[in-house]
């Protein structure tokens, strides 16, 4: 497969001034003098991306991902090292990129898809299409100053797909949309997706790039973290923003704490990752999940469960101390990373402050509806605002279902059909007879408490 973008020892640095002159006289008496920092927004990406792939970039803000991004799009230069970028692009960056306030919306449609390189006849040619995707036709001859940032957004977008790009660059703008345009951008990008065009999406949903990502780079303070499959990409995501969350408690105790030895698993360690390690084996945690479990009847004979039987997911913790603000969440997803069930203590209305030092506590489900499938198990340990991670396993444990039947899907429904007639009945005494006819039932009792 051809490759589309090509990223090679990329690094952009950035310029951090400490003064701010408010005079020209102050700028020009300390003309080549002021201090300032450097700031590498990116350090040393390597990457590249297949046509027709959908390659999704994470990270916590200020990760880089909109940086890297830019560069992709031309719009930032890099400081070093190459980028090459093979047919049209489209690019839908941050908000308001690309309008000026002062044009109408059409004006701004004409700027627009010119700077991403259409001719007047080509634009005028995709000017309803645009318009229409939009869904600002009664405000299209309006100032885009007065539109707001849903509006703005909603330009935008139906402008980068409307171009016919190869590739599409798409930023964390679309967060802003209302839900129905999120879901009409969706539509189109899955579009994109079956006609083969390169994708590059910016988020800092989890969920997101696993519904449409085929492969993801985590970034972090501007070094690249992993490349891997959505599911990989997402765990490794969350496992290091705990880990830098731990770190940060960590670096302010003292350095006769050592009571705590955390296993971190790295691929290259840099200085900072080195720190970071070395932080976090003295970090206290007041709670840590040791081990989860899938435990059913049939566990000896088999590891799978059957569609309709009961299972407990138990996870076993170790407590240093008693939590005034726990919550114990679940989630579980299924291979292609869409959330099928989640919950937690705060949602069922349940107090886990009092729990022992050490222990085990179990998610029972009760006759599971569930089809033919692999599914993964996210446990989560944290205060009621999330505001605080005690801990977090994501991804890590899994079980199988296995349904004797043929229905597809991801959940067992209760399911009857009786045929009747009316020629022999009437529609009266089909309703009053119907058990004189044929009854086929593939019904099932499915309790949730």
């Amino acid at each position: 497969m051809a490759v589309a973008i090509e990223i090679k020892d990329v690094s952009k640095k950035f310029r951090l001034h400490h003064e701010k002159h408010s005079t020209l006289k102050e700028k020009a008496l300390k003309f080549g003098r002021t201090p300032y920092d450097d700031f590498w927004a990116l350090k040393n990406i390597n990457l590249e991306i297949q046509e027709g792939q959908t390659f999704g970039l994470l990270g916590h803000n200020g990760s880089g991902k909109s940086t890297l991004l830019k560069c992709m799009a031309g719009i930032l230069q890099p400081t070093s090292g190459q980028i090459k970028v093979k047919g049209r692009l489209a690019a839908m960056l941050e908000l308001g990129a690309g309008f000026h306030s002062d044009l109408s919306g059409r004006d701004n449609i004409f700027l627009n898809a010119s700077l991403l390189g259409l001719s007047k006849k080509e634009i005028e040619k995709r000017f309803d299409d645009i318009v229409a995707f939009s869904e600002l036709e009664q405000f299209i001859d309006n100032q885009v100053k007065f539109y707001s940032s849903g509006m703005y957004v909603r330009l935008g977008f139906a402008v980068a797909v409307n171009m016919d790009p190869d590739v599409l660059l798409v930023d964390e703008v679309l967060a802003v949309g209302d839900e129905n345009f999120q879901r009409k951008c969706l539509d189109r990008i899955k579009v994109f997706q079956k006609e083969g065009r390169t994708i590059v999406f910016v988020t800092h949903g989890a969920d997101m790039v696993r519904q449409i990502c085929d492969e993801a780079m985590v970034l972090d303070h501007g070094l690249p973290v992993v490349v891997a499959s959505p599911g990989k990409a997402v765990r490794e995501f969350r496992e290091h923003l705990l880990r830098n969350m731990r770190y940060e408690e960590a670096v302010q105790l003292p350095e006769s704490d050592n009571e705590s030895n955390v296993e971190v698993e790295l691929g290259q360690n840099t200085p900072e990752d080195t720190k970071q390690i070395e932080a976090e084996q003295k970090a206290n945690f007041k709670i840590k999940i040791q081990d989860i479990e899938i435990i059913h009847d049939h566990l000896k004979e088999r590891k799978y469960i059957l569609s309709g039987e009961d299972f407990t997911v138990r996870v076993s913790y170790e407590a240093k101390e008693t939590i005034e603000d726990l919550v114990i969440g679940i989630a579980i997803y299924d291979l292609e990373g869409y959330l099928v069930f989640g919950s937690n203590t705060d949602f069922l209305g349940m107090d886990v402050s009092k729990i022992s030092k050490e222990g085990f506590f179990d998610f029972s489900f009760n006759e599971v509806p569930l089809l033919d499938g692999t599914y993964m198990i996210t446990i989560g340990l944290h205060n009621t605002d999330g505001g605080v991670v005690y801990d977090w396993w994501e991804q890590r444990a899994q079980f199988e279902v296995m349904f004797p039947g043929r229905s597809a899907g991801l959940v067992k429904l209760p399911l009857s059909l009786t045929l009747h007639s009316k020629s022999d009945f009437g529609i009266e005494n089909a309703k009053q007879q119907s058990s004189t006819n044929s009854h086929f039932d593939n019904s099932a009792s499915i309790v949730e408490n």
